[in-house]
């Protein structure tokens, strides 16, 4: 008779804790994996506030400082008119600036649906006063922005993706 043959193989033991082994293994990756996308979440939401905000705030203030005067209107129509100035807050802002040679020239900053949705955007007022499409839009991303004056202080009021209020307050430089 033949001895009996060893065969070679995992006992059951050693297979249940390679099994183990894994599971805890993939337990943990599916941890940090979640806990990656958390982070995600966090930094989207938070996106507007730490990139988008900076670079309006930058901008409005570089135009806001170099204007000779400003008016609020309700319209961009009212704005180009000169009629209906308001004073209370309003989606559109004004503003004179005087060359060189003298000349006063005007600005539009206009919070509106211009056909790409909800944007705030600079138009340049030619001489001939007729208004074309804005040369470009500061941002798109706002549910709102307002313009109103405070104690002779030009406040502009965002209100962000995420329901962030944003308030800029600034004087004209002379």
């Amino acid at each position: 008779m033949k001895p009996a043959s060893k065969r070679g193989g995992f006992t059951l033991i050693e297979l249940t804790l390679v099994i183990l082994l894994g599971m805890a293994i993939g337990a943990m990756s599916l941890a940090l994996f979640n806990q990656q996308l958390a982070f995600l979440r966090i930094y989207k939401a938070q996106e507007f506030l730490t990139e988008e905000a900076p670079l309006v705030s930058k901008y409005v203030s570089k135009l806001v400082g170099k204007a000779e005067r400003f008016r609020l209107h309700a319209s961009v129509a009212d704005a180009l008119a000169g009629t209906n100035p308001q004073n209370i807050a309003s989606p559109v802002l004004v503003l004179n600036f005087r060359e060189p040679d003298g000349v006063v020239r005007a600005a539009i900053l206009s919070f509106e649906n211009h056909g790409g949705g909800l944007a705030l955007y600079y138009y340049v007022v030619p001489l001939s006063g007729v208004l074309g499409s804005p040369q470009w839009y500061i941002t798109n991303k706002p549910s709102n922005v307002s313009f109103s004056v405070n104690q002779g202080i030009l406040v502009m009021a965002l209100n962000g993706p995420n329901g962030e209020l944003i308030t800029y307050a600034g004087a004209m430089t002379q």
